[in-house]
């Protein structure tokens, strides 16, 4: 929309850079062009705007595919009006010299056009395949009838107008066919899944099993060693007890033949003493026996006489005293 200021009576106007301007005094064409700056008198002018920019127009219709199937298309269409000239020509692109604001609406004019056009084409591209079609390669192929549409389309360079773009977003059908559509998909999908997953616990079943045997390996392998370890205990144990017990066999022999040596040793002390001892009493008793009765009783008496103090009691027989005082009283010389 044009800036229009009142100034002194007098209107100044100015316009964008996107918007071409015409402006016609008294029928004469005074301004010509884009982002135009002017004064003017509003009783004797008229003013038109015309936008020059790329637009989009995006529209949305039903269509009804060969096997009378219906489907909403979803499109774009990117235009530009390439001839402001003729679009003011045929179109009523007039501004209010008040306000700036155009008289009418262009460009729902141009946006009728357009989606009426892109339309018929795209109604016609579909009405040509059936619905699996559609789906697949609805898209591009309603695209490329709907930009060669309207590139052969002599209403469009009549009114000023050029397609620059066509886009079609989507070819859709009905929610219950478009479910329908999907099922079979969703099947194939969902058995594949399942199968993954039974695969997935095939092979976790065949992990399990195979562990299981491992562990059980391991344990008949533990068991073997096991087995094997008692084994090797005992023979160890046995050749302990044998290893003892020939040590004791070897201690028993030592210590048999030290207490024979030592009994040997003891006996022949033994026999050396008595033999001494028998010797020393027989030479005692041979001294004695060569010895005189009166050397005899005074060595008794020597002896009785030291053992005095020690003796505690004497018992003297009768016979022994009248004996004993019959050779006190003897004279020398007497024989008893």
């Amino acid at each position: 929309m044009a800036d229009i200021t009142r100034r002194f009576g007098r209107r100044h106007l100015r316009s964008a850079p996107t918007a071409h301007i015409r402006h016609h005094d008294r029928g004469r064409l005074v301004h010509d062009g884009v982002a135009q700056s002017f004064w003017f008198r509003a009783l004797h002018a008229a003013l038109s705007e015309v936008p020059v920019d790329d637009r989009e127009l995006a529209m949305s219709f039903h269509a009804r595919t060969a096997d009378f199937q219906d489907v909403s298309v979803q499109a774009t269409v990117t235009y530009r009006i390439s001839e402001p000239a003729t679009a003011a020509a045929c179109l009523d692109f007039s501004l209010d010299p008040d306000t700036g604001a155009w008289r009418a609406a262009p460009l729902e004019q141009i946006s009728t056009l357009l989606t009426e056009t892109a339309q018929q084409h795209a109604l016609d591209s579909l009405a040509r395949m059936p619905l699996a079609d559609a789906l697949m390669t609805g898209v591009p192929a309603t695209r490329d009838r709907i930009a060669q549409g309207l590139a052969a389309d002599p209403r469009l360079p009549a009114t000023g107008l050029t397609a620059v773009d066509v886009r079609v977003v989507a070819v859709r059908p009905e929610p219950d066919v478009e479910r329908a559509l999907r099922t079979p998909a969703r099947e194939r999908v969902q058995q594949d899944a399942d199968r993954a997953t039974y695969e997935r616990r095939a092979v976790a079943v065949e992990r399990e099993r195979a562990i299981a045997e491992n562990e059980l390996a391991s344990r008949i392998e533990l068991a073997r060693r096991e087995e094997q370890l008692v084994e090797q205990r005992g023979t160890n144990a046995r050749r302990e007890a044998e290893e003892a017990a020939a040590a004791d066999g070897v201690r028993a022999e030592a210590e048999a033949a030290r207490t024979v040596r030592l009994a040997r040793a003891e006996a022949d002390a033994a026999r050396t003493t008595g033999e001494a001892r028998a010797q020393a009493q027989a030479a005692w008793l041979r001294v004695h026996g060569e010895a005189d009765p009166e050397v005899l009783r005074a060595l008794g008496l020597d002896k009785f006489a030291e053992n005095m103090p020690r003796i505690g009691s004497v018992t003297v027989s009768p016979d022994v005293l009248t004996g004993l005082l019959t050779r006190l009283g003897a004279r020398p010389g007497d024989t008893a």
